[in-house]
Parts: C-alpha cells; sequence; structure tokens
C-alpha cells in the first residue's frame, strides 16, 4: 500500500507539469495564429487602399481627357510616355478603405519613382490580446502596399492635314455662281480627329474633339493592380 501511494505522489507533479506545459504550448499556438490572422488583415487593408486611391486618381483623369481632346501632345504625354497622373491628392479614398477593414493610422502618398500609383502604410486597429511574449501585448500588425496605374493603350496621332488654297478666281468660268458669304454660310467647320487609341485587345478609340462620349471607360485605358514595393 505504502509503495502505490508513494507512486502516484510522485507521478502527480508530472502530471502537473505535463499540464501546465500542453497549456503554455496552446497559448504559444493561439498567439502565433492570432498574429497571424492580424497580419493577413493588415496586408488585406493595406491592399485596398492603396487600389482605392490609385483608382480614384485613374477616374480623375477622365475630366482632363476630355478637356483635351484636340491636343495630340497631351494624349502622347499620357499614354506614349511615364505619367505621374492627376496632381490631386486622394489619399481620402485609402483611409476611407482601411476604415472599412479595421484599420488605422493611415499613412499614404503617391509614388516619386516615376510611375502613376500610390504607397500605403497601416496599422490593424485591434492589438494582439495574447501576452506570451514580453511586449506583444496590444502590439498591431502593420503593413504596406503599392498600387499603380498603367495605360493599356498607345497613342497614334494622324498627320496635321495641309492648309487648303483658295483657287484663283480668275480660272472661274462664272464667277456669278460663286456663293455669297452674306447669302451663303459656309457649314460649321469640323475639327479634324487627332489621332487614334489603340488598346490590348480592345477597341481602336478615333479621338473626336467634338464628341467625348466617344471615350471608352477609364478601366479600358489604364489598368490598376498592385505592384511591388
Amino acid at each position: 500500500m505504502w509503495g502505490i501511494s508513494d507512486e502516484s505522489g510522485q507521478a502527480a507533479p508530472l502530471y502537473i507539469t505535463a499540464v501546465v506545459g500542453s497549456l503554455f504550448l496552446a497559448l504559444v499556438f493561439f498567439a502565433f495564429g492570432e498574429a497571424d490572422v492580424q497580419r493577413n488583415g493588415a496586408q488585406s487593408a493595406a491592399d485596398a487602399s492603396a487600389l482605392a486611391a490609385a483608382k480614384q486618381s485613374r477616374s480623375l483623369l477622365e475630366a482632363d481627357l476630355a478637356t483635351h481632346l484636340a491636343d495630340s501632345e497631351y494624349f502622347a504625354s499620357v499614354f506614349n510616355k511615364p505619367f505621374l497622373g492627376s496632381l490631386d491628392d486622394t489619399c481620402w479614398k485609402a483611409s476611407v478603405f482601411a476604415a472599412m477593414n479595421k484599420a488605422g493610422d493611415v499613412q499614404c502618398g503617391q509614388l516619386t519613382d516615376g510611375r502613376w500609383g500610390y504607397r500605403v502604410r497601416l496599422k490593424s486597429d485591434k492589438g494582439m490580446s495574447v501576452n506570451v511574449v514580453p511586449g506583444t501585448e496590444g502590439k498591431k500588425a502593420e503593413a504596406e502596399a503599392v498600387a499603380v496605374v498603367e495605360p493599356r493603350c498607345t497613342f497614334v496621332s494622324d498627320p496635321v492635314p495641309e492648309p487648303s488654297t483658295d483657287p484663283d478666281p480668275s480660272t472661274d468660268p462664272d464667277p456669278s455662281t460663286a456663293p455669297s458669304p452674306a447669302t451663303d454660310p459656309a457649314p460649321d467647320a469640323v475639327a479634324p480627329s487627332i489621332g487614334k487609341v489603340r488598346c490590348d485587345g480592345g477597341p481602336v478609340w478615333v479621338v473626336d474633339p467634338d464628341d467625348p462620349t466617344l471615350m471608352p471607360d477609364m478601366a479600358d485605358l489604364f489598368s490598376v493592380h498592385l505592384a511591388e514595393k
């Protein structure tokens, strides 16, 4: 009897140690799992915020294109050269999407490396709940993302037409039949097209200065996607 009781007394501390160790491992796994969820959530929020700012910048360009339908140099600068987008700040859109994805402390700015796009840094709203590692409780996950806007199309300008020359009046067999400016006004002049915008896998847009409704959707002209940081 004494031998059995003695063995039971020795096993009890081992059992307690094993239980405590298992609970500690469970807390460690929980902490790592929570940290992973926090990081993924923060990265998703950063991605969505950067894309939102870039898409808003793309949308702002639509009005500028519509007011430059007769400017071939402007179209060439937008579609055929590095273009930095509108000067209007669209970071407010990033903040909106960060809040929708439960993130804050947003730092947003236009890229300065020659690309048209935005860089966003933020933190998750919720901090770590487990303090297995000292100093981690309440710590918020951080993430960064970059989104860029790139043209899907190229601009091909049309040659400038040569100015027409008036015929020699002396060669007109019957000058009396010529239209009088006072009685036969000339029809309104139609502005010639400055060229065509050719898009990969899409229709060709013949730029008509007198008809901005022919402009394709901005999503057909420019792509928005995440890029290397």
